[in-house]
């Protein structure tokens, strides 16, 4: 009787211990974009979940994830600010869109047809993260702390009329995110800004005859339906941002945890580049498939060399442009980026650090 006494006792003494190891931590996360784009998408099944998989090794820390996607905590014109105010405490940066206050993240924005490889691009901005003080202090600046980067597939042209050339754009108006409205430049075509989130109504209203996008975005987005001619121009893949954790969050967290959500971050980044890469003919295949029985169907147009080189070789020196424009640091970001996409093997379609000092 007095031993089965003691295990009573015993195990009333450790029940309450086993409950109380464990600590659940109370986490919001949130986009502009909704989960059907596939970076945002990742944010669920990669980051947050190989997060889940991290803490679940010694299960000291549980995550209780507040879910926010799809903008309803914030709109793709106040993502910096929504994380840096604690509006989030986890959320998606959209850079693109925060070229004032990011600029050395706009580079490249500046150097289209430099790289078609978004693996290869996530790696050399991440790079540039952490061995560049002016890089890392523009996003610490605001209260941040990257947890992974964000970009995207090939940029090419889709309007609701076809075009075979350069000649076609001329007095067009194109939609093109942010600071890739310079990617237009020497085309004749007017850029109208917009995003993923305003495109289909701005072709559908006539605000805009087309749009400078990607197939992970225009195939989710339907934006086929209402931009059915594909121009395949190669243009390149772009930094689109990041995923950020608000520095105050992060510095009341546990070591443990912040261990794991850079970990996640990493994976994050990789897996994402790589869905990048691996994805982009496969939504091209699925915007062709899907639009061939509307009227007009999807159709695809790959633009001649010819007509790529003349386009590259008619922009003007807009990446010399941007670093005139940001100071010494600028131009010598720009020549790291460059520099570091010749050490990963891209070859660049015209060197844009080329004749800018730093």
């Amino acid at each position: 009787m007095k031993q089965l006494l003691g295990l009573v006792l015993a195990g009333a003494v450790a029940v309450p211990a086993a409950v109380s190891a464990q600590e659940t931590l109370p986490l919001t996360i949130a986009s502009s974009h909704p989960t059907a784009i596939p970076w945002v998408g990742m944010m669920q099944t990669h980051f947050q979940a190989r997060t889940d998989e991290i803490l679940a090794e010694t299960g000291n820390y549980e995550i209780e994830w507040q879910e926010a996607y799809g903008g309803q905590l914030y709109r793709a014109n106040a993502t910096l600010s929504s994380v840096e105010d604690g509006i989030t405490d986890i959320g998606w940066v959209f850079s693109l869109l925060e070229g004032g206050q990011l600029p050395l993240s706009q580079v490249s924005s500046y150097t289209p047809f430099s790289t078609n490889n978004p693996p290869v691009q996530l790696q050399v901005m991440w790079d540039l993260l952490q061995n560049n003080e002016a890089f890392a202090e523009e996003w610490s600046q605001y209260n941040l702390v990257v947890l992974g980067l964000t970009g995207t597939d090939n940029y090419d042209i889709y309007t609701a009329q076809p075009i075979t050339g350069i000649s076609d754009l001329d007095g067009m108006k194109i939609s093109a995110p942010g600071a890739l409205a310079n990617w237009l430049r020497g085309t004749g075509a007017n850029a109208v800004d917009g995003s993923l989130t305003s495109y289909y109504t701005d072709i559908q209203t006539g605000v805009s005859e087309g749009v400078l996008s990607l197939a992970l975005g225009v195939l989710p987005a339907r934006i086929y339906e209402v931009a059915p001619f594909v121009t395949r121009v190669n243009m390149g893949v772009a930094f689109s941002g990041a995923i950020a954790i608000n520095r105050d969050v992060w510095d009341g967290l546990p070591e443990e945890v912040q261990n794991a959500l850079t970990e996640a971050g990493a994976y994050y980044t990789e897996a994402h580049g790589q869905d990048l890469l691996d994805r982009h003919e496969f939504a091209m295949n699925q915007i062709v498939e899907l639009g061939a029985t509307q009227d007009p169907p999807v159709t695809i147009f790959d633009l001649p060399e010819e007509e790529r080189a003349a386009w590259v070789g008619g922009l003007p020196d807009i990446a010399g442009d941007w670093a005139a424009a940001n100071g010494p640091e600028a131009a010598a970001f720009l020549a790291a980026y460059m520099d570091g996409l010749r050490a990963a093997g891209e070859e660049p379609l015209r060197d844009w650090d080329a004749g800018v000092s730093n």
